[in-house]
Protein backbone atom coordinates (compact mmCIF):
# COMPACT_ATOMS: atom_id res chain seq x y z
CA UNK A 1 0.00 0.00 0.00
CA UNK A 2 2.50 2.29 -0.57
CA UNK A 3 4.33 4.52 -2.81
CA UNK A 4 7.15 3.25 -1.85
CA UNK A 5 7.91 1.51 -5.06
CA UNK A 6 9.08 3.39 -7.19
CA UNK A 7 12.51 2.65 -6.06
CA UNK A 8 12.04 -0.01 -8.68
CA UNK A 9 12.60 2.06 -11.24
CA UNK A 10 15.74 1.54 -11.19
CA UNK A 11 15.31 -1.98 -11.18
CA UNK A 12 14.68 -1.45 -15.01
CA UNK A 13 17.41 -0.67 -15.86
CA UNK A 14 18.91 -3.19 -14.08
CA UNK A 15 17.04 -6.29 -15.70
CA UNK A 16 19.47 -5.82 -18.96
CA UNK A 17 20.23 -9.41 -19.60
CA UNK A 18 19.11 -11.31 -22.71
CA UNK A 19 18.79 -14.70 -23.84
CA UNK A 20 22.31 -15.51 -25.19
CA UNK A 21 21.70 -18.46 -26.60
CA UNK A 22 18.34 -17.37 -28.65
CA UNK A 23 20.18 -14.29 -29.83
CA UNK A 24 22.87 -16.76 -30.98
CA UNK A 25 20.10 -18.95 -32.97
CA UNK A 26 18.47 -15.93 -34.53
CA UNK A 27 21.94 -14.70 -35.69
CA UNK A 28 22.23 -18.39 -37.45
CA UNK A 29 18.75 -17.91 -38.82
CA UNK A 30 19.35 -14.15 -40.29
CA UNK A 31 22.73 -15.38 -41.84
CA UNK A 32 20.71 -17.68 -43.97
CA UNK A 33 18.35 -15.17 -45.27
CA UNK A 34 15.31 -17.16 -43.48
CA UNK A 35 14.33 -14.33 -40.65
CA UNK A 36 11.42 -15.41 -38.80
CA UNK A 37 8.18 -13.01 -38.27
CA UNK A 38 8.78 -10.20 -35.96
CA UNK A 39 12.54 -11.24 -36.05
CA UNK A 40 14.82 -7.78 -35.07
CA UNK A 41 18.38 -8.11 -35.78
CA UNK A 42 20.81 -6.50 -33.37
CA UNK A 43 17.79 -4.94 -31.06
CA UNK A 44 18.06 -6.63 -27.99
CA UNK A 45 15.93 -5.57 -25.00
CA UNK A 46 15.56 -5.83 -20.76
CA UNK A 47 11.96 -4.36 -20.26
CA UNK A 48 11.42 -3.79 -16.71
CA UNK A 49 7.67 -2.90 -15.61
CA UNK A 50 7.58 -1.12 -12.13
CA UNK A 51 4.58 -1.68 -10.46
CA UNK A 52 4.40 0.61 -7.52
CA UNK A 53 2.06 1.02 -4.17
CA UNK A 54 1.54 4.57 -3.39
CA UNK A 55 -1.22 4.49 -0.81
CA UNK A 56 -0.37 5.57 2.73
CA UNK A 57 2.32 4.62 4.96
CA UNK A 58 5.38 4.06 2.36
CA UNK A 59 6.82 7.78 2.27
CA UNK A 60 10.09 5.64 3.45
CA UNK A 61 10.26 3.34 0.47
CA UNK A 62 9.83 6.64 -1.83
CA UNK A 63 12.81 8.20 -0.26
CA UNK A 64 14.86 5.18 -0.43
CA UNK A 65 13.69 4.18 -4.27
CA UNK A 66 14.62 8.18 -5.08
CA UNK A 67 18.19 7.58 -3.50
CA UNK A 68 18.77 4.47 -4.92
CA UNK A 69 17.51 4.77 -8.47
CA UNK A 70 20.84 5.74 -9.93
CA UNK A 71 22.88 3.14 -7.69
CA UNK A 72 20.44 0.41 -9.50
CA UNK A 73 21.22 1.89 -12.88
CA UNK A 74 25.09 1.93 -12.30
CA UNK A 75 24.84 -1.70 -11.45
CA UNK A 76 22.93 -2.57 -14.75
CA UNK A 77 24.59 -0.64 -16.65
CA UNK A 78 27.90 -3.41 -16.68
CA UNK A 79 25.87 -5.99 -17.51
CA UNK A 80 26.69 -8.26 -20.77
CA UNK A 81 25.65 -10.89 -22.83
CA UNK A 82 28.16 -11.97 -24.82
CA UNK A 83 29.66 -9.21 -26.55
CA UNK A 84 26.93 -7.36 -26.48
CA UNK A 85 25.08 -4.71 -24.22
CA UNK A 86 20.94 -4.69 -24.44
CA UNK A 87 19.07 -1.68 -24.38
CA UNK A 88 16.52 -0.87 -21.40
CA UNK A 89 13.60 0.23 -21.63
CA UNK A 90 11.30 0.99 -18.29
CA UNK A 91 7.92 0.98 -17.63
CA UNK A 92 6.10 2.81 -14.17
CA UNK A 93 2.37 1.96 -12.70
CA UNK A 94 0.74 3.40 -9.81
CA UNK A 95 -2.00 1.63 -8.25
CA UNK A 96 -3.80 1.59 -4.74
CA UNK A 97 -4.17 5.49 -4.62
CA UNK A 98 -7.70 7.12 -3.80
CA UNK A 99 -6.97 9.75 -6.44
CA UNK A 100 -7.21 7.51 -9.04
CA UNK A 101 -10.41 5.69 -10.70
CA UNK A 102 -11.80 3.30 -8.92
CA UNK A 103 -13.70 1.91 -11.53
CA UNK A 104 -10.05 1.12 -13.58
CA UNK A 105 -8.76 -0.73 -10.23
CA UNK A 106 -7.04 2.63 -8.75
CA UNK A 107 -4.13 1.94 -11.30
CA UNK A 108 -2.70 4.37 -13.52
CA UNK A 109 0.06 4.26 -16.08
CA UNK A 110 2.85 6.70 -15.27
CA UNK A 111 5.14 6.24 -18.02
CA UNK A 112 4.95 3.36 -20.95
CA UNK A 113 8.22 1.13 -21.89
CA UNK A 114 11.43 4.38 -21.96
CA UNK A 115 14.67 4.26 -22.51
CA UNK A 116 14.24 7.43 -21.11
CA UNK A 117 16.48 7.94 -17.90
CA UNK A 118 15.15 11.92 -17.10
CA UNK A 119 11.84 11.10 -18.03
CA UNK A 120 11.62 8.15 -15.29
CA UNK A 121 13.66 10.36 -12.68
CA UNK A 122 11.04 12.67 -12.84
CA UNK A 123 8.32 10.68 -12.85
CA UNK A 124 9.60 9.03 -10.08
CA UNK A 125 9.84 12.21 -7.98
CA UNK A 126 6.29 13.83 -8.94
CA UNK A 127 4.70 10.47 -7.16
CA UNK A 128 2.76 11.10 -3.85
CA UNK A 129 0.75 8.75 -1.46
CA UNK A 130 -2.60 8.58 -0.20
CA UNK A 131 -5.09 5.70 1.36
CA UNK A 132 -6.65 3.22 -1.02
CA UNK A 133 -7.02 -0.50 -2.33
CA UNK A 134 -4.44 -2.63 -3.72
CA UNK A 135 -5.32 -4.79 -6.49
CA UNK A 136 -1.80 -6.84 -6.97
CA UNK A 137 -3.53 -9.24 -9.15
CA UNK A 138 -5.25 -6.37 -11.85
CA UNK A 139 -2.06 -4.25 -11.86
CA UNK A 140 0.08 -6.84 -13.27
CA UNK A 141 -3.02 -7.75 -16.02
CA UNK A 142 -2.80 -4.18 -16.58
CA UNK A 143 1.04 -4.08 -17.45
CA UNK A 144 0.79 -7.49 -19.18
CA UNK A 145 -1.87 -6.04 -22.02
CA UNK A 146 -1.13 -2.85 -22.19
CA UNK A 147 2.69 -2.54 -22.37
CA UNK A 148 4.54 -3.67 -25.57
CA UNK A 149 6.24 -6.48 -24.33
CA UNK A 150 7.60 -7.74 -27.93
CA UNK A 151 8.24 -11.23 -29.07
CA UNK A 152 11.44 -11.65 -29.36
CA UNK A 153 13.05 -14.35 -27.48
CA UNK A 154 16.66 -13.24 -26.55
CA UNK A 155 14.55 -10.12 -24.42
CA UNK A 156 14.86 -10.23 -20.49
CA UNK A 157 11.06 -9.10 -19.45
CA UNK A 158 10.85 -8.34 -15.70
CA UNK A 159 7.66 -7.15 -13.28
CA UNK A 160 8.80 -5.75 -10.26
CA UNK A 161 5.72 -5.14 -7.82
CA UNK A 162 5.91 -3.69 -4.38
CA UNK A 163 3.86 -3.31 -1.58
CA UNK A 164 2.34 -4.07 1.89
CA UNK A 165 -0.99 -5.39 1.74
CA UNK A 166 -2.34 -9.20 1.15
CA UNK A 167 -1.26 -10.06 -2.61
CA UNK A 168 -5.15 -11.58 -2.74
CA UNK A 169 -6.65 -8.56 -2.86
CA UNK A 170 -9.11 -7.60 -5.74
CA UNK A 171 -11.49 -9.17 -8.12
CA UNK A 172 -8.49 -10.56 -10.75
CA UNK A 173 -6.48 -13.88 -9.21
CA UNK A 174 -3.45 -13.11 -9.14
CA UNK A 175 -2.79 -17.19 -9.98
CA UNK A 176 -4.03 -16.32 -13.26
CA UNK A 177 -2.38 -13.57 -14.08
CA UNK A 178 0.95 -15.65 -13.30
CA UNK A 179 -0.26 -18.10 -16.20
CA UNK A 180 -0.59 -15.23 -18.46
CA UNK A 181 2.61 -14.14 -18.04
CA UNK A 182 4.51 -17.15 -18.24
CA UNK A 183 2.84 -17.43 -21.78
CA UNK A 184 4.60 -14.16 -22.47
CA UNK A 185 7.86 -15.25 -20.76
CA UNK A 186 7.88 -12.79 -18.63
CA UNK A 187 8.99 -13.22 -14.53
CA UNK A 188 7.10 -11.65 -11.92
CA UNK A 189 9.41 -10.56 -9.04
CA UNK A 190 7.68 -9.55 -5.86
CA UNK A 191 8.94 -6.84 -3.31
CA UNK A 192 6.93 -7.20 0.33
CA UNK A 193 7.34 -4.21 2.24
CA UNK A 194 7.68 -5.39 6.06
CA UNK A 195 8.64 -8.78 7.84
CA UNK A 196 9.52 -12.27 5.48
CA UNK A 197 6.86 -14.66 7.10
CA UNK A 198 4.04 -12.19 6.74
CA UNK A 199 5.13 -11.28 3.35
CA UNK A 200 4.99 -15.45 3.05
CA UNK A 201 1.66 -15.77 4.52
CA UNK A 202 -0.20 -12.71 2.42
CA UNK A 203 1.14 -14.63 -0.75
CA UNK A 204 3.68 -12.19 -1.99
CA UNK A 205 6.39 -15.27 -2.11
CA UNK A 206 3.98 -17.68 -4.15
CA UNK A 207 3.14 -14.98 -6.60
CA UNK A 208 6.10 -14.93 -7.05
CA UNK A 209 7.20 -18.23 -7.62
CA UNK A 210 4.74 -19.27 -10.34
CA UNK A 211 7.01 -17.42 -12.75
CA UNK A 212 10.47 -18.40 -11.54
CA UNK A 213 10.30 -15.12 -10.20
CA UNK A 214 12.25 -13.39 -6.81
CA UNK A 215 10.43 -12.94 -3.41
CA UNK A 216 12.22 -10.44 -1.23
CA UNK A 217 11.15 -8.61 1.79
CA UNK A 218 13.09 -5.55 2.72
CA UNK A 219 12.57 -2.74 5.70
CA UNK A 220 11.40 0.37 3.13
CA UNK A 221 11.86 2.44 6.34
CA UNK A 222 15.70 1.90 6.71
CA UNK A 223 17.41 5.49 6.02
CA UNK A 224 20.06 5.18 2.85
CA UNK A 225 23.80 5.62 3.69
CA UNK A 226 25.68 7.59 1.30
CA UNK A 227 29.30 7.15 1.93
CA UNK A 228 31.39 10.27 0.46
CA UNK A 229 34.82 9.50 -1.49
CA UNK A 230 37.72 11.84 -2.02
CA UNK A 231 36.53 11.22 -5.76
CA UNK A 232 33.51 12.83 -5.54
CA UNK A 233 33.78 16.88 -6.39
CA UNK A 234 35.99 15.82 -9.24
CA UNK A 235 33.26 13.89 -10.43
CA UNK A 236 30.57 16.45 -9.83
CA UNK A 237 32.59 19.07 -12.18
CA UNK A 238 33.16 16.35 -15.00
CA UNK A 239 29.28 16.55 -14.75
CA UNK A 240 28.66 19.91 -15.44
CA UNK A 241 31.44 19.68 -18.46
CA UNK A 242 29.40 16.48 -19.59
CA UNK A 243 26.02 18.92 -19.63
CA UNK A 244 27.90 21.12 -22.21
CA UNK A 245 28.21 18.54 -24.85
CA UNK A 246 24.49 18.42 -25.33
CA UNK A 247 23.57 19.98 -28.79
CA UNK A 248 19.27 20.12 -27.91
CA UNK A 249 17.49 20.52 -31.33
CA UNK A 250 13.87 20.40 -31.97
CA UNK A 251 10.63 21.32 -30.63
CA UNK A 252 11.24 19.66 -27.39
CA UNK A 253 15.30 20.03 -27.75
CA UNK A 254 14.78 22.92 -24.80
CA UNK A 255 12.76 21.66 -22.60
CA UNK A 256 14.68 18.36 -22.42
CA UNK A 257 17.88 20.03 -20.92
CA UNK A 258 15.66 21.75 -18.66
CA UNK A 259 14.33 18.23 -17.43
CA UNK A 260 18.31 16.98 -17.50
CA UNK A 261 19.27 19.89 -15.31
CA UNK A 262 16.38 19.49 -12.91
CA UNK A 263 17.05 15.92 -12.42
CA UNK A 264 20.94 16.78 -11.49
CA UNK A 265 19.27 18.90 -8.65
CA UNK A 266 16.58 15.97 -7.74
CA UNK A 267 19.58 14.02 -7.53
CA UNK A 268 22.13 16.35 -5.22
CA UNK A 269 19.14 17.40 -3.10
CA UNK A 270 19.71 13.75 -1.65
CA UNK A 271 23.22 14.16 -1.07
CA UNK A 272 26.42 14.66 -2.89
CA UNK A 273 26.75 10.93 -3.47
CA UNK A 274 23.71 10.62 -5.04
CA UNK A 275 24.50 13.23 -7.60
CA UNK A 276 27.77 11.59 -8.44
CA UNK A 277 25.95 8.64 -8.88
CA UNK A 278 23.62 10.18 -11.57
CA UNK A 279 26.75 11.34 -12.85
CA UNK A 280 28.28 7.86 -13.75
CA UNK A 281 24.63 6.85 -14.79
CA UNK A 282 24.94 9.42 -17.76
CA UNK A 283 28.29 8.57 -18.35
CA UNK A 284 26.79 5.07 -19.38
CA UNK A 285 25.45 3.59 -22.65
CA UNK A 286 21.92 3.31 -20.37
CA UNK A 287 21.66 7.24 -20.83
CA UNK A 288 20.28 8.35 -24.23
CA UNK A 289 18.90 11.03 -25.36
CA UNK A 290 18.62 10.96 -29.31
CA UNK A 291 15.04 12.40 -29.62
CA UNK A 292 16.31 15.96 -28.40
CA UNK A 293 20.40 15.46 -28.40
CA UNK A 294 22.21 15.79 -32.14
CA UNK A 295 24.67 13.95 -30.80
CA UNK A 296 23.02 10.62 -29.30
CA UNK A 297 21.00 11.19 -32.85
CA UNK A 298 23.83 11.48 -34.86
CA UNK A 299 25.63 8.42 -33.18
CA UNK A 300 22.45 6.54 -34.14
CA UNK A 301 20.91 7.98 -37.02
CA UNK A 302 23.65 8.52 -39.53
CA UNK A 303 20.97 10.39 -41.72
CA UNK A 304 19.42 12.60 -38.83
CA UNK A 305 20.80 16.07 -40.33
CA UNK A 306 19.03 15.54 -43.65
CA UNK A 307 15.27 15.99 -41.62
CA UNK A 308 16.10 18.60 -39.15
CA UNK A 309 14.72 21.70 -40.94
CA UNK A 310 16.94 24.47 -39.59
CA UNK A 311 14.78 26.63 -37.43
CA UNK A 312 15.00 23.15 -35.10
CA UNK A 313 18.56 23.88 -34.90
CA UNK A 314 20.58 25.81 -31.76
CA UNK A 315 21.45 29.16 -32.37
CA UNK A 316 24.80 28.82 -32.72
CA UNK A 317 24.44 25.90 -35.92
CA UNK A 318 21.59 28.18 -37.84
CA UNK A 319 22.42 28.90 -41.64
CA UNK A 320 25.86 26.22 -40.98
CA UNK A 321 26.08 24.05 -44.03
CA UNK A 322 25.29 20.13 -43.11
CA UNK A 323 29.19 19.48 -43.22
CA UNK A 324 29.97 22.74 -40.58
CA UNK A 325 26.98 20.53 -38.61
CA UNK A 326 28.21 17.33 -38.68
CA UNK A 327 31.67 18.73 -37.89
CA UNK A 328 30.37 20.46 -34.94
CA UNK A 329 28.59 17.64 -33.34
CA UNK A 330 31.55 14.94 -33.94
CA UNK A 331 33.77 17.48 -32.19
CA UNK A 332 30.91 17.40 -28.94
CA UNK A 333 30.90 13.54 -29.50
CA UNK A 334 34.53 13.23 -28.78
CA UNK A 335 34.61 15.57 -26.24
CA UNK A 336 31.84 13.62 -24.49
CA UNK A 337 33.51 10.33 -24.79
CA UNK A 338 36.85 11.37 -23.27
CA UNK A 339 34.91 13.44 -20.61
CA UNK A 340 32.74 9.51 -19.72
CA UNK A 341 36.04 7.88 -19.85
CA UNK A 342 37.52 10.73 -17.24
CA UNK A 343 34.13 9.30 -14.87
CA UNK A 344 34.38 5.82 -15.58
CA UNK A 345 38.26 5.73 -14.35
CA UNK A 346 37.22 7.83 -11.28
CA UNK A 347 34.53 5.95 -10.40
CA UNK A 348 36.85 2.95 -10.54
CA UNK A 349 38.50 4.39 -7.75
CA UNK A 350 35.50 5.29 -6.26
CA UNK A 351 33.78 1.91 -6.18
CA UNK A 352 36.97 0.56 -4.75
CA UNK A 353 37.05 2.77 -1.50
CA UNK A 354 33.90 2.60 -0.77
CA UNK A 355 33.91 -1.09 -1.12
CA UNK A 356 36.39 -0.71 1.95
CA UNK A 357 34.13 1.49 3.96
CA UNK A 358 31.50 -0.71 4.14
CA UNK A 359 30.74 -3.40 6.84
CA UNK A 360 28.12 -5.44 5.44
CA UNK A 361 25.12 -5.29 2.77
CA UNK A 362 22.22 -3.05 3.98
CA UNK A 363 18.71 -4.67 3.88
CA UNK A 364 17.05 -2.13 1.17
CA UNK A 365 15.75 -2.17 -2.28
CA UNK A 366 19.19 -1.74 -4.29
CA UNK A 367 20.58 -4.98 -2.81
CA UNK A 368 16.97 -7.10 -3.27
CA UNK A 369 16.61 -6.06 -6.51
CA UNK A 370 20.12 -6.15 -7.66
CA UNK A 371 20.37 -9.77 -6.20
CA UNK A 372 17.19 -10.94 -7.75
CA UNK A 373 18.27 -9.43 -11.02
CA UNK A 374 21.55 -11.00 -11.32
CA UNK A 375 20.66 -14.77 -10.09
CA UNK A 376 18.01 -14.47 -13.15
CA UNK A 377 20.03 -13.04 -15.32
CA UNK A 378 22.56 -16.69 -15.36
CA UNK A 379 19.42 -18.01 -16.92
CA UNK A 380 20.06 -15.89 -19.69
CA UNK A 381 23.96 -16.48 -19.52
CA UNK A 382 24.49 -12.80 -18.71
CA UNK A 383 27.53 -11.78 -17.10
CA UNK A 384 28.55 -8.54 -15.25
CA UNK A 385 32.45 -7.22 -16.54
Amino acid sequence: MKTYFKTLLLSFTLIGFLSCNANSKKQSVAFNNTKPENYEPNKQFIKVALLLDTSNSMDGLIDQAKAQLWDIVNELSYAKCGNKKPNLQIALYEYGNDRLNGREGYIRQVLAFSDDLDDISKELFSLTTNGGEEYCGQVIQTSLNQLNWGKNADDLKLIFIAGNEPFTQGKVNYKDVSLNANEKDITINTIFCGDYNQGISSHWKDGAQLTHGDYMAINQNRATVHIASPYDDDILILNQRLNKTYVAYGSRGSKKMALQAEQDMNASGYSKANAVKRTISKSSHLYKNKSWDLVDALEQEEDVLNKIKDQELPEELKGKTKLEIKTYVLNKSKEREAIQNEIKILNAKRKSYIANQKSEKANNLENAMTNAIKEQAKKKKYTWK
